[in-house]
This record gives C-alpha cells, sequence and structure tokens, in this order.
C-alpha cells in the first residue's frame, strides 16, 4: 500500500513539474521507508521564514547547480518561475551575474558560492544576512541550501544523473557553466 500512495505521488509530481523522477521510484522499489525517510529530509526545503522569495530561490538555485548540470536546476527554475520569481533576477542567478541581481539576491548568491566553496567570506555574508533578515532568514538560507543538494546527490549516487539538458528560462535557453564554484586555494575541483 505504501509502495503504491508513494508512487502514486511521484507521478503527480512528475506531471505537474515535466521532471522524470524515475530514481526516485527505483528508492521506493529498494526500500519504501528509505523513499518516505528521503522525502522528509528533502522537506527542510519548504522552509522559508523572514527571507524575501527571490533571495530564497537563488541560494536554492545557486546550490543545485553545483551539483547538477540540468534537470534539478530546471525544476528549481521552474519552481521559482510558479512562485513569482522574476525571469530576469533567475537569469542573472544562473549566469553568475551578481551585478544584474537585485541586492538582496546578490547577497543570498555570494553567501551560497561562498560556504559552498568553504570560503571565510561567508562569515561577512552570513552577518549581513543576519542583520537583514535575522537568524530565521539565515536558517532559510541555509535550508535552501542544504535541501537543494540533496535531490541531485542522491539522484546522482542511484546512477540517474548522466543527463544534461538546457535550463530554460521564461521560455528563452540559459547558457551558463554548471555552477562550479572555485576552490579555495589548493584544493582540487569536482567535474561534474
Amino acid at each position: 500500500m505504501i509502495k503504491w500512495a508513494l508512487r502514486k505521488a511521484i507521478g503527480k509530481f512528475e506531471r505537474e513539474w515535466k521532471y522524470d523522477a524515475s530514481y526516485m521510484r527505483g528508492l521506493i522499489d529498494a526500500s519504501p521507508r528509505a523513499a518516505w525517510l528521503f522525502s522528509r529530509a528533502a522537506a527542510l526545503g519548504q522552509f522559508r521564514r523572514d527571507v524575501p522569495i527571490e533571495p530564497w530561490f537563488a541560494a536554492g538555485i545557486t546550490a543545485v547547480r553545483h551539483e547538477d548540470c540540468g534537470p534539478c536546476a530546471q525544476l528549481g527554475v521552474a519552481m521559482a518561475e510558479r512562485a513569482g520569481v522574476s525571469p530576469a533576477v533567475l537569469r542573472a542567478v544562473l549566469a553568475d551575474n551578481p551585478d544584474a541581481m537585485p541586492q538582496d539576491v546578490a547577497l543570498a548568491w555570494r553567501f551560497t558560492r561562498a560556504t559552498l566553496a568553504h570560503d571565510a567570506a561567508a562569515d561577512e555574508y552570513r552577518q549581513a544576512i543576519v542583520q537583514r533578515w535575522g537568524q530565521r532568514g539565515l536558517v532559510s538560507l541555509a535550508f535552501a541550501i542544504t535541501a537543494s543538494r540533496i535531490y541531485p546527490t542522491v539522484k546522482y549516487a542511484l546512477g540517474h544523473g548522466k543527463a544534461c539538458t538546457r535550463v530554460v528560462v521564461g521560455g528563452t535557453p540559459v547558457t551558463f557553466d554548471h555552477g562550479q564554484v572555485p576552490a579555495p586555494a589548493g584544493v582540487a575541483v569536482r567535474t561534474t
């Protein structure tokens, strides 16, 4: 019964978002409990308090790009568009162009990139975030970063992360570098 309910939910998700979640079906077949626990862990990405929608999505999209070369990034963009995030903002985030981003979006983008690179600059951005949006805003961004990485990481680990696709914003494909974050000096960078 639980497998049926989980598969039904996955099917609905795929239809709604035009997203191939076949890796989730494999997870359900292997262990319905594992699939349920995965969905619970990933749910932390729904937490958003005290931070505006555009910086929150910018953090998540920046983080997912670090792990994924298309389908998961496209899903994040589609969700952001449906939530009302401006296509211009999404294009700026995907193009790594902070000069074209609103100030609060650029702050979230810089914080995310510094966090992913384990760069000390994250401390300065974190302080600015707490000053601007408070501790719950910081937690919201931290969860957006973390949850965005869960999906493609599990997908790749299960052998389903081999397809790169174009990311489309507002009906127009966007070219980008797949979100590779420069590593601190002396640290090797993983390639996708």
